[in-house]
């Protein structure tokens, strides 16, 4: 489930610039940016869409992650002249031949397009046929309140620097310093995975060694793959995660 929040007022975009962890003046022109919020100690708190559709400015966010997200911007907002309110638009995600109107997400090619606005019936029937486990599997995506943990996950140990989620050349945001020593001071030593899998274990078992040392935790499972958060100097030989069994690709 997603909820919109319609965004107005002059500051709207200055507003966002200094907060999320995107370039999002780029949408003085229609367009869709895909964004984190994070704490100041550089840990994600949320993930969204930013969409210009030519009519309104949008964030696209988690339902269950709107209330606290929103929660957090009125916090920054101060003097800024922005509002947020809620917006009576739809919006749904598909494959194959996009309809007008629709935005392509910018995260990978694969996730297919964003439409928003008063949204046709066959296309939300469309898009509940799809497995979107199986493509975030296949292309390693990951899904707030899965992969992406509140208050634990770091931004680019889940790939946003790949799935154009992070902007290191657009200065200042809440927790940008954090996220910036990553990057060009340090050496990722954990991260986002794609494993084969025989069997299967609830979202959130540890992934342990033939030795018992914790090597990471399994999340979304399909078609004989698994995504897990893993270190990545513990992913040789075999790995058990529960009764399911596990080993690099």
């Amino acid at each position: 489930m997603r909820r919109l929040i319609a965004l107005t007022g002059p500051d709207a975009l200055p507003f966002l610039q200094g907060l999320v962890s995107n370039d999002v003046l780029r949408l003085a022109v229609p367009g869709l940016v895909y964004a984190a919020l994070l704490t100041p100690q550089g840990k994600y708190l949320a993930d969204f869409f930013v969409v210009n559709t030519g009519q309104a400015l949008l964030l696209d966010l988690p339902e269950a992650l709107a209330d606290a997200t929103l929660r957090r911007l009125t916090m920054y907002r101060l003097r800024a002249q922005v509002q947020l309110t809620p917006s009576p638009l739809g919006v749904v995600r598909g494959l194959g031949p996009a309809p007008d109107g629709a935005l392509p997400d910018p995260r990978h090619p694969a996730l297919g397009w964003r439409l928003y606005g008063e949204i046709p019936a066959d296309l939300v029937a469309a898009e509940a046929a799809i497995d979107w486990d199986a493509l975030r599997v296949e292309h390693l995506i990951p899904e707030s309140g899965v992969e992406l943990v509140p208050d634990d996950s770091f931004i680019l140990e889940a790939g946003f620097e790949r799935l154009h989620g992070v902007d290191f050349r657009k200065g200042c945001y809440v927790g940008q310093e954090v996220t910036a020593r990553m990057k060009h001071k340090t050496e990722l030593r954990k991260g986002l995975v794609r494993l084969r899998i025989s069997g299967a274990a609830p979202i959130g078992t540890p992934i342990l060694m033939a030795d018992g040392r914790e090597a990471g935790v399994l999340f979304t499972q399909s078609g004989g793959r698994a995504l897990a958060h893993m270190r990545f100097d513990r992913m040789d030989g075999p790995l058990t995660a529960g009764s399911a069994t596990l080993l690099a690709e």
